[in-house]
């Protein structure tokens, strides 16, 4: 492999100075031989993403629609896919993954060659060679990323993170990744908080994960190792984490987010991650396998899959699961159109679905759905603004509120919510909001419920109660005026069910209402057709919104915190997805019984289509919330909330947040008067 290395190497290193190859392409291989030479774990490391920060991506080769410009259609976005594969090759050198750098290297060096032979060579050929490579090493970067996933086997994070030295920031360079100055300031606020305070942050990140364990009745003890996933410049945090995972007899092991094409999804993040250099990149080449997706990929994906599970069945059996540090802060990014990007056809689209789908339940053989769990937690970085230390340290207190207080608080909001047959939901003001939703009916309503009282154990911070609803007769209309998901912002968001289905859809973000359409079909339906509304629930952390309103970050709270500030319906797969069959109880002993619907029911007679893949959050706001009432068949109608209060008896504590928000605003405008 060395000697492979060298001789690549050596080939690169003349590109550069050759004419051989015509224009516009001669141009292109240059460019990119010069970048892959510039690679080194000594280089300037935002010199290593110029080429594709946001105010050099409109002259990028990286960019779909600046290569088809100057190299043509066609064969222009081919060679930005290929462009976009090698600059994978980042983290390859800052790991000394040797052979990982040598294919990439080859793989360029192939298509140069073709391209040096007297004659441009067709788009099919180049296609072949990229689909060739891809289908070649697919194996071995599958594999790969399970083995690092569930073996402790790979520790280059975990040995940077428990060594280096905090008293500066030099150690983040060693990573890999792009490092902004919102990282740099992040590492230094938290190497600036006491021990104290950075051990009360992971102790509540890791007893979560513990907690859901024993929430879920599930056991921890044979298990062996914890994937940990967060963003760069919280390595202290990250350092206590460890510990406490290893009192719990659990190896911390550190995925890097997926650099290779043929092993990306649609969460960039899954993974560890520096900044994002450029939202719009990702975005252009989300879709770069329809260059080649068909059946017989499909079915190498999933053989790929199989046999890297399989090599490592012991430890797979064995994985906790994931443990999610997310961050907070940074403008919602909203895609420009790109004309060019590859994207998947309507057969493709179903192939990719199929291959997900199928997957995920490969997956769950390996590593069970029913033995294992997950927590997730968010923080905001400096780029929420000047007010950052101030928020941190409220997000704190958010994150670490009373659970005993809240499970007894909402309670009574269950206890009402038992009684009734549906909610109906309305907006307030100009939000049309206007929304029944049925629930799954209880045979034995004293050792029954439908919703599950949760506080902060998998899902920090604590405060809402949920159900995964029943579909026939859930009807009517979804709207939020903004909203953050799943990186992407939306502006008057529309959704309008049908029998718990997703019969139509708009927003606001784009003139053309039809890119608003593919905007949702892309990031909220992942290309399916339609979704089930696979939640139902009622947000109760008045505090955490509160904080939203206080330093006017309503709209960078990601879903984690939003979807406690408000009532909120997930599209997709439900809470309980692959572990519907795992009894769930309550902390006052009933059964959870509403884990199922008409679709994932499904999964007994038709596997395939009981599962998407995929759970979105939406939020209604309190503030665009007009009433929330309980339906009830016998008896009268129990109303929880109104006009953004909370009026059911037993609940009236979580409007205090509310209250003091109140106060302080009148006290402010009397000053301002005055």
């Amino acid at each position: 492999m060395n000697e492979r290395l060298y001789l690549a190497l050596h080939r690169l290193n003349q590109i550069p100075l050759e004419t051989g190859v015509p224009e516009p392409f001669g141009s292109y291989f240059r460019e990119v031989a010069r970048f892959l030479l510039s690679v080194r774990k000594d280089a300037d490391n935002t010199a290593l993403y110029q080429d594709i920060l946001p105010e050099n991506y409109g002259h990028s080769y990286a960019n779909p629609d600046y290569a088809a410009k100057m190299l043509g259609d066609g064969m222009g976005q081919i060679l930005s896919a290929v462009y976009a594969e090698l600059r994978g090759i980042i983290p390859c050198v800052f790991e000394d993954d040797t052979e990982g750098t040598c294919v990439l290297l080859e793989l360029f060096l192939e298509i140069y060659g073709d391209f040096s032979c007297g004659e441009i060579p067709k788009v099919s050929a180049v296609r072949d060679i990229f689909r060739s490579y891809c289908e070649d090493y697919l194996p071995n970067y599958v594999a790969q990323r399970i083995e690092e996933q569930v073996t402790d086997a790979h520790p280059f994070v975990r040995d940077i993170i428990m060594n280096a030295d905090y008293s500066g920031t030099d150690y983040l360079y060693r990573f890999g990744e792009y490092i902004t100055e919102d990282v740099l300031q992040t590492a230094r606020y938290l190497g600036s908080l006491p021990q104290e305070k950075i051990d009360r942050m992971a102790d509540t990140f890791t007893e979560g994960f513990r907690l859901g364990f024993i929430q879920m009745r599930k056991d921890l003890s044979y298990k062996k190792t914890v994937q940990v996933i967060y963003e760069l410049g919280f390595e202290r945090m990250m350092k206590s984490a460890i510990r406490n995972f290893e009192k719990m007899g659990l190896t911390a092991t550190f995925l890097r987010a997926p650099t290779r094409l043929v092993t990306k999804s649609g969460n960039r993040k899954n993974g560890y991650t520096g900044a994002i250099p450029n939202m719009q990149f990702d975005y252009d080449h989300r879709e770069d396998l329809g260059l080649f997706l068909d059946d017989e990929y499909v079915t190498k994906r999933l053989r790929a899959l199989r046999m890297g599970y399989e090599a490592h069945k012991e430890e797979a059996y064995a994985h906790a699961g994931p443990a999610v540090l997310e961050t907070f802060g940074i403008e919602p990014f909203t895609p420009c159109v790109c004309r060019s990007c590859i994207s998947l056809s309507e057969a493709q689209t179903a192939k990719m679905s199929r291959m997900k789908t199928e997957g995920i339940r490969i997956t769950n053989r390996y590593i069970p759905e029913k033995d294992r769990s997950f927590t997730i937690i968010d923080y905001p970085v400096p780029a929420i603004g000047k007010d950052f230390e101030a928020i941190f340290d409220e997000i704190v207190q958010i994150n670490t509120m009373d659970n005993e207080e809240y499970r007894k608080l909402q309670q009574y909001l269950i206890d009402a919510l038992d009684k009734g047959y549906a909610a109906h939901i309305k907006g307030a003001g100009k939000n049309p909001t206007d929304l029944t939703v049925y629930f799954h009916p209880l045979e034995d309503p004293a050792k029954q419920t439908a919703f599950e009282n949760c506080v902060a154990d998998v899902n920090i911070p604590l405060g809402e109660v949920f159900t995964s609803p029943q579909l026939k007769g859930t009807n009517g209309v979804l709207f939020v005026s903004r909203v953050f998901l799943n990186g992407f912002e939306f502006r008057d968001l529309k959704i309008i069910f049908r029998d718990g289905m997703i019969d139509r859809y708009s927003c606001g973000n784009f003139e053309d209402p039809r890119e608003g359409k593919k905007y949702i079909e892309k990031n909220i339906l992942f290309d399916h057709p339609t979704l089930p509304m696979g939640e139902f629930a009622i947000g109760t952390n008045t505090r955490a919104y509160v904080c939203g309103k206080k330093y006017g970050i309503e709209s960078l709270l990601p879903i984690l915190i939003a979807e406690k500030t408000g009532p909120h319906f997930a599209v997709g797969d439900t809470c309980y997805a692959f572990d519907e069959d795992n009894p769930v109880f309550n902390p006052d002993g009933k059964e959870i019984i509403a884990r199922d619907n008409s679709i994932s029911l499904l999964r007994k007679t038709d596997p395939a289509e009981a599962y998407f893949g995929c759970h979105t959050d939406i939020t209604i706001p309190y503030e665009e919330l007009g009433s929330i009432t309980v339906l009830c068949r016998e008896g009268e109608n129990v109303t929880l909330i109104e006009n953004g209060r909370f009026v059911l008896p037993g609940t009236e504590k979580l409007n205090e947040p509310l209250d003091r928000w109140g106060e302080e605003l009148s006290t402010h405008e009397d000053r301002r008067n005055s």
